[in-house]
């Protein structure tokens, strides 16, 4: 009989393909739709010329936007619109020592057959470009002047740059393109200017390097202008006279007027120009670098006379008129801080029964507590010759709990057992250092001597400097041995979490609180001001008029020529001190440390300060985290961006600053740092961490004796509530003091290593100093110390 195999039905089968018919009927399009409608897009037409209608909307669209490109250029220059208009103000710089800023404006003015009008007072140079119906206004800035070379570019709409073709830019240059850069250029040309013509042959390598090393610095540049070549001055001067100036971000919203002409009488100050960005206010105060803020007396008008057909001056002159004078309840004061009162704070005062009950430090009927080791100790009784390790393992009667026998047999039969093996006893006192373990009797701990504790920690530290960096730990330091770390670390504080662990932002303020001010919603301030900035009627820009300013120093109307007189204005508060915070990152081109409270001049908007800023820590992002603590950075390191906190007046919008440090040479200062303005965060808390380290010397699973972090039990007690912290991740607390010296047992959450470091961490809050004007020429660093003792050390 033969077998039959059993076959499985086969997967694969024919299926053929289901009848498509393009032309389906209405029922079977309904139950494919299963109740949707269809929505036709907004986007598409439905009449047949929708391409046409396209294409019209798209000329449309583009001739509008040619429109609004041409009005906003024709209300970008409308100003500068005539001969007779505002001058297009042109800051002339040199970057090497062999060029001239004079001799570049010359052969400009001379491209177009024009001269120009000189003011050996003030060395402002006046072009009439009667070619391009307008007038340019040039500043010409001697080599190495880089406060000059600053304030000229915080004014211009223009600013060119002279290079040289046969000396490269030296350090002094480099530090000023990258200041300028820092600080916000307006429109750039660059020129190249010689005694003599470059050879043909050599021509174009020298231009495409200048044009390639301008451009690390300026990436708008296209191509440089050779002063030799006639058609290349003719377009460096259409592109002044032509063009449209780029906006400077920070001065926008404000007014500034450069100086023509300069007379101080009777304490005011006249300062002649033409009013420049936004509408001037007679109101708010105005600013003069290295002499401060001050208050407007008056405006008045002071047109340029008017020349004949001729040239020659029209004989009736233009009378001048008020244009703008101060309200008595609209005008800004010059209160810039706080006068504290201190008898104002708060005090408190023992009542009488206090101090009847405190007249002898504790009233009669109450027994005072006993000092601290005047308790009397436990004596032990052990077998003679007997160690104190061997006496440890002893179990006391006392600590049985209930486990002898009671019986009346028992303990006959103990009592004869006991005179049988008798043997001499000695006492042994339990001693301070006597450690209380949980279910096992107490273990003596034995000190070492003095010569042989500094031995081992001078080599314990040795060890720990060869092993690890100052860099990567900059908070650890060593706990001094001759003082107590609880008066070394009083001011400083332990925290559970550093990021969510609460501090109160008020408590132990420093002097200098008091003096500042606070923004309840800084941001609703900073709208509220702009707007109405914007609404009050001003001076219209373009206007030339007469400023009047009360209380200024005589000294300040002595105008040298070469350096720009700039007179900016400010908005509503921005005289107030307050707490600043800017995002700052170092300069990758300089080499030396850069220390919190070093002294440094601050260049901010028109300002310039002497600034002792503290660094901390900026977060992603820019928040404040959960409890707006920061830690403190004691160095300004490269490759990250830091917040620098300084006093300094009030500040509005994101405006760029720079760090400069101050050298032997006072024009060659040194870039430190450059930034922004972030915020006047009063709340912002600044912690000083300090990490104390420790040895585990002893270690059993969890529980290690440690040393080497504190020298007296005093401090282990102090300090005992602090959490602990390994640098391999555990956790723990000290359980209790171990000795004299400074020894304490401590608890952790897992087994540590005999390799690990124990670490427990403290904080502080510090303040910034004070800050100060800075002024062009004056005091050294350090002149301010009489505010130093204001602010609260580190």
């Amino acid at each position: 009989m033969t077998e039959t195999t059993h076959h499985h039905r086969p997967t694969l089968k024919q299926k053929n393909k289901s009848f498509k018919s393009k032309h389906a009927t209405k029922s079977s399009l309904k139950e494919v739709a299963k109740g949707r409608t269809q929505r036709t897009s907004p986007k598409t037409r439905a009449s047949a010329n929708s391409a046409a209608h396209l294409r019209t909307n798209r000329r449309n669209n583009a001739k509008q936007v040619q429109l609004q490109k041409r009005q906003s250029l024709v209300s970008a220059t409308r100003i500068f619109s005539g001969v007779d208009g505002a001058p297009r103000i042109v800051a002339v710089i040199p970057l090497t020592e062999d060029v001239s800023a004079q001799d570049v404006s010359s052969r400009l003015a001379q491209s177009i057959d024009a001269t120009l009008e000189d003011d050996p007072v003030t060395g402002l140079r006046r072009l009439r470009a009667d070619r391009f119906k307008t007038s340019a206004q040039f500043i010409s800035i001697p080599y190495k002047q880089i406060y000059a070379a600053l304030d000229a570019c915080k004014v211009a709409d223009y600013v060119v740059f002279v290079l040289s073709p046969n000396v490269e830019v030296d350090q002094w240059g480099d530090t000023l393109l990258r200041t300028l850069q820092a600080q916000g250029l307006p429109e750039v040309v660059t020129v190249v200017a010689s005694d003599e013509p470059m050879e043909a042959k050599e021509r174009t390598g020298i231009m495409k390097s200048l044009l390639s090393f301008i451009q690390y610095f300026v990436p708008s540049q296209s191509r440089i202008y050779d002063v030799h070549h006639s058609s290349d001055v003719l377009n460096a001067v259409r592109t002044i006279c032509e063009g449209k100036p780029t906006d400077v971000r920070w001065r926008e919203g404000r007014s500034w007027i450069l100086g023509e002409k300069v007379d101080w009488a009777d304490g005011l100050l006249s300062v002649t120009g033409v009013v420049r960005g936004a509408h001037l206010s007679a109101n708010r105060l105005v600013h003069l670098p290295n002499y401060g803020d001050f208050q407007i007396a008056k405006i008045v008008s002071a047109p340029l006379p008017r020349l004949s057909k001729s040239g020659a001056p029209a004989a009736m002159d233009v009378e001048p008129q008020l244009l703008a004078e101060p309200t008595e309840e609209d005008a800004d004061s010059l209160v810039s801080s706080n006068d504290p009162d201190d008898m104002a704070n708060e005090q408190t005062w023992p009542t009488e029964e206090e101090m009847k009950g405190a007249a002898n430090g504790h009233s009669g009927d109450e027994i005072p507590e006993a000092n601290v080791g005047t308790t009397p100790k436990r004596v032990r009784k052990i077998p003679k010759g007997m160690s104190e390790y061997q006496a440890a393992w002893i179990i006391d009667e006392s600590d049985e709990d209930g486990e002898v026998a009671t019986g009346e047999d028992g303990e006959e039969g103990g009592e004869v057992e006991m005179e049988e093996e008798e043997e001499e006893m000695v006492e042994l006192q339990a001693d301070d250092t006597e450690m209380e373990t949980e279910g096992r009797g107490s273990v003596a701990f034995q000190d070492l001597d003095a010569d042989e504790e500094e031995r081992q920690l001078q080599s314990w530290r040795s060890r720990k400097r060869e092993e690890e960096d100052d860099a990567a730990f900059p908070d650890e330091i060593d706990t001094p041995v001759d003082v107590s770390a609880r008066t070394r670390f009083q001011r400083f504080r332990g925290l559970r979490s550093f990021r969510t662990s609460p501090w109160d932002p008020y408590e132990n303020l420093p002097r200098d609180y008091a003096r500042i001010f606070q923004f309840e919603d800084f941001k609703r301030t900073e709208r509220a001001v702009k707007r109405r900035a914007e609404e009050e009627a001003g001076v219209e820009p373009g206007t030339r008029v007469t400023m009047y300013l009360k209380d200024v120093p005589k000294e300040a109307a002595q105008v040298t020529s070469g350096r720009p007189f700039v007179v900016f204005s400010l908005m509503q508060h921005e005289h107030k001190k307050t707490v600043l915070n800017f995002a700052v990152q170092r300069n990758t081109e300089y080499e030396g440390s850069v220390r919190s409270k070093d002294p440094l001049i601050l260049c901010l908007g028109p300002r310039r300060l002497r600034v002792n800023p503290i660094y901390s820590q900026h977060l992603h992002g820019g928040g404040k985290g959960a409890n707006n603590v920061h830690k403190f950075e004691r160095f300004l390191r490269h490759g990250v961006t830091d917040v620098a906190t300084i006093y300094g007046p009030v500040v509005y919008g994101k405006q760029p600053c720079t760090l400069l440090r101050e050298t032997d040479d006072p024009q060659a200062p040194e870039l430190v740092a450059m930034g922004s303005f972030m915020h006047p965060d009063t709340t912002r808390v600044v912690t000083k961490r300090l990490v104390l380290t420790g040895h585990p010397f002893k270690i059993h699973k969890k529980t290690a004796t440690i040393r080497y972090m504190f020298f007296n039990k005093d401090d282990v007690e102090y300090f005992k509530p602090i959490q602990l912290h390994t640098k391999y991740g555990r956790t723990g607390h000290i359980k209790e003091s171990l000795g004299t010296h400074g020894y304490y047992k401590a608890h952790f959450d897992g087994p540590i290593s005999q390799m690990d470091t124990v670490c427990m961490s403290l904080y502080k809050r510090v303040f910034p100093k004070w800050s100060e004007l800075w002024k062009e020429g004056g005091s050294a660093p350090g002149a301010n110390g009489a505010r130093d003792g204001d602010a609260m050390e580190e």
